[in-house]
């Protein structure tokens, strides 16, 4: 089982890839895309007449519906999306079979449980609101490269946990850290695509704000940010809430000033501003997001800084 759980992850990984290639292929093609506007470009005149400048590109109307060939990549991008999300929910469970436990023990389970939350997020919000396709490139994305540094530099084999993890908390705790993480990860990408959005509509073209021209409204995409880290928040407190406990029963303390509570901590109060901000009509928008993005980069800082960097009690990712 240890094995077949290996083996699925690396079909996971290339089943992201292909279908973060396939969306690639329908975001650069189809038919309001910068490849299409220069496809029906109208070449110079022969008899002297001027010829349409770069500048000019984005006032040339093109077809509202994409090629026949980018429809075609979209759909392949789902289905490549399920197949990988469908193998990766098996690489956990094959995981877990073979550990006789929760499949998240260590930090490379971690980062496997918590991608498998984001994209099972990322799956329902499209069901729920297929404009939001497009995102679909850059979940894909990140979820890869996760992925990929989980399989070549945190792997540890099948094993029983270590004693100080031998507890019910393990399921409700790490659980529920995991859960919000991911679903935390689609809100980032919402963020971030949200952001590039308002610096694509000011008038900024180069990268990545380029990338704005195919991504839905901001208010849509602000508003899929808003929905997802307020579904999130409660998950996260309660996993820091659940911590608290299990540390005074393990430690017989319920804050230890450990790296990783300080870190938990920290990613807790700035998504709790970032509700806040959101809650206040006199914030924008674009700083919202940018406390959403910077509440994102605490995540990473806690899973991979704090796990890879600091000692503390909190010393068991297995790397």
């Amino acid at each position: 089982m240890g094995g077949l759980s290996n083996q699925l992850l690396v079909v996971t990984i290339f089943s992201y890839v292909l279908a973060m290639m396939a969306y690639a292929i329908e975001y650069a093609f189809g038919g309001h895309g910068a490849v299409a506007r220069v496809a029906v470009r109208e070449p110079a005149l022969v008899g002297g007449g001027p010829a349409v400048s770069s500048s000019d590109i984005s006032d040339i109307p093109v077809s509202a519906a994409p090629s026949l060939g980018a429809r075609r990549a979209g759909i392949t991008a789902i289905v490549l999306m399920i197949l990988g999300y469908l193998t990766h929910v098996g690489a956990l469970v094959t995981r877990g079979i073979a550990a006789e436990r929760a499949p998240w023990g260590n930090m490379y389970e971690f980062v496997m449980m918590a991608t498998a939350v984001g994209m099972t997020a990322w799956l329902f919000t499209v069901v729920r609101r297929p404009n939001l396709r497009h995102l679909g490139l850059f979940v894909t994305l990140v979820a890869a490269i996760l992925l990929s540094i989980a399989g070549m530099s945190l792997y540890v084999p099948v094993g029983p946990l270590v004693p100080a993890l031998h507890s019910y908390w393990l399921v409700i705790h790490v659980g529920a850290a995991s859960t919000a993480s991911g679903i935390f990860l689609v809100g980032f990408v919402a963020a971030a695509m949200h952001l590039i959005r308002m610096g694509y509509d000011a008038g900024k073209t180069r990268f990545p704000y380029s990338l704005g021209e195919r991504l839905p409204e901001p208010e849509v995409l602000e508003r899929v940010t808003f929905r997802v880290h307020a579904f999130a928040f409660p998950i996260w407190t309660f996993g820091v809430i659940s911590g608290a406990i299990w540390a005074e029963a393990a430690w017989g303390r319920y804050w230890n000033w450990d790296p990783k509570e300080i870190w938990s901590f920290i990613a807790w109060v700035v998504y709790a501003c970032y509700l806040h901000a959101r809650s206040t009509p006199s914030v924008s928008r674009r700083v919202t997001s940018w406390i959403a993005v910077i509440g994102w980069a605490t995540m990473l800082v806690n899973l991979f800084g704090v796990n890879l960097v600091a000692n503390g009690l909190h010393s068991y990712a297995g790397v």
